[in-house]
């Protein structure tokens, strides 16, 4: 198919406005950064709940999160700036701050942030960060989450690695993470049969943790409890839903789903898990994990913080499930699923049968897989759903675009850019759904930089 085949849906929309006499409308792009900087906006919870601020972190690279000293906040109508957090004796190995994302009912932010006692020899790393929450009206504030705990007796409710990737739930009373832990990496260097397999956790807010050996560096209290939700393993059976990693998580629905006994599940998580299949090969599927709402509470032998030689467990009354099992898994950009605000679709990205990374859903309890969208261009970033569940936002074909979840009809919002001057990062919906947020490089005579845009008007 050729560049102007591609425009011919927008043009026989625009012309079957103009033969109705109504007036088609057309986005407006607007460009709200523009220091020599980065300007990396989350791949969701961008917005303030009353979508004044848009939150970001300084990073120019999507890498370089260790050596990012910054968290920002830019007004979406003045474009004005306003620092919420810098680290202090930053360095080029650490502790960095970023990937940061909105609480939808209160003005604050969590991030991940490295250790503090980050240096040459203990740079910042997967198994080295934690989860750090500020208020707006209280910059420069940390307020350190999950607690921090390397040597045994580990403390219940504290962790022994390193958080990040932090979405707050709808109701803004959990937050979900992906984590690394180094008591097992660093067992991993002597017994080659053990492996730091990343795994998905929540954050509740019932309770601190006290570390008994806290020295603010390595090990710190917590002022909310942690714990690991999935269960990995380092040898998956072939053919098994046994996971070797859990990772890009989201929550179901703004109040969970409803089950197919009628019941609903009032918290749950989607994440994707990596398998094995009958050949042997690597798989990446969908797989859902029922919370109860107590999250405090050990299975008989399993304690939720491990032992010397075994991981974190899973808190009594959680349960996985393994939802799709697909020839080829999950494939595309990495992104995190996203699901309706009803919790009736959780959304993946796949190739179609014509190899194009397109949108696909499937139900929180199994089934049939649906695919959304049906384009000529694969999907090139993160998508999300709009906050009333009828369209999803992403970028193909060097535009953004919008689909409708119904139809699968699509728009192009932008007009299609250079490879140099694509949207990137997170295309993120305000909390109204009136607004598009997402990055694009932009050159200037210093270099080139991550700018922060927005989408109004369509």
């Amino acid at each position: 198919m050729s560049p102007l085949q591609h425009l011919i849906p927008g043009w026989l929309a625009f012309l079957g406005l103009w033969l109705t006499g109504e007036q088609p409308t057309m986005p407006i792009e607007t460009q709200l950064t523009f220091e020599a900087k980065g300007h990396t906006i989350n791949n969701n919870q961008a917005f303030s709940p009353d979508d004044r601020w848009i939150v970001y972190d300084t990073r120019n690279i999507d890498t370089g999160l260790g050596q990012n000293s910054s968290v920002e906040l830019v007004d979406v109508n003045t474009k004005e700036i306003r620092q919420l957090y810098q680290t202090t004796n930053q360095t080029q190995y650490g502790p960095g701050a970023g990937a940061v994302a909105f609480s939808p009912k209160e003005s604050k932010v969590v991030f991940l942030h490295g250790l503090r006692n980050a240096d040459a020899r203990h740079p910042y790393s997967m198994s080295r960060r934690t989860g750090v929450l500020v208020a707006v009206d209280q910059p420069q504030k940390p307020h350190f989450l999950d607690g921090r705990c390397l040597n045994a007796p580990f403390v219940q409710g504290a962790l022994r690695g390193g958080t990040h990737a932090h979405q707050w739930s709808a109701d803004g009373q959990r937050i979900s993470f992906t984590y690394n832990d180094e008591v097992m990496e660093r067992l991993s260097q002597t017994n080659p049969a053990v492996k730091d397999l990343r795994t998905v956790g929540i954050l509740t807010p019932s309770h601190s943790v006290k570390v008994h050996d806290s020295n603010d560096a390595d090990c710190f209290d917590g002022e909310w409890f942690a714990t690991v939700i999935a269960r990995v393993t380092e040898q998956p059976r072939q053919g098994s839903d046994e996971i070797e990693k859990a990772f890009d998580e989201t929550w179901i629905g703004t109040n969970g789903y409803r089950k197919d006994d009628g019941s609903w599940q009032k918290r749950a998580i989607a994440f994707q898990g990596n398998v094995r299949n009958q050949e042997n090969q690597l798989v990446t599927e969908v797989f859902v994990v029922d919370l109860p709402e107590d999250l405090t509470q050990a299975n008989p032998g399993q304690p939720l913080e491990g032992t010397a030689t075994t991981r974190p467990n899973p808190p009594a009354g959680v349960t996985q499930h393994r939802i799709t099992f697909t020839k080829h898994g999950i494939e595309g950009p990495r992104h995190w699923l996203r699901t309706l605000p009803d919790g009736s679709l959780i959304g993946f990205l796949a190739k179609d049968d014509a190899g194009l990374v397109q949108l696909f859903g499937v139900s929180p309890n199994g089934g049939p897989i649906r695919q959304l969208t049906h384009q000529p261009f694969a999907i090139q970033t993160t998508f999300n759903f709009s906050p009333d569940g009828k369209k999803i936002a992403y970028a193909a074909d060097n535009s953004i675009f919008v689909s409708d979840v119904a139809t699968g009809e699509f728009r192009r919002l932008t007009p299609r850019s250079t490879d140099e001057q694509r949207p990137v990062n997170g295309v993120v919906w305000s909390n109204k759904g009136d607004r598009i947020a997402y990055n694009r490089y932009v050159s200037t005579d210093t270099g080139r930089y991550v700018q922060l845009f927005q989408l109004t008007g369509f």
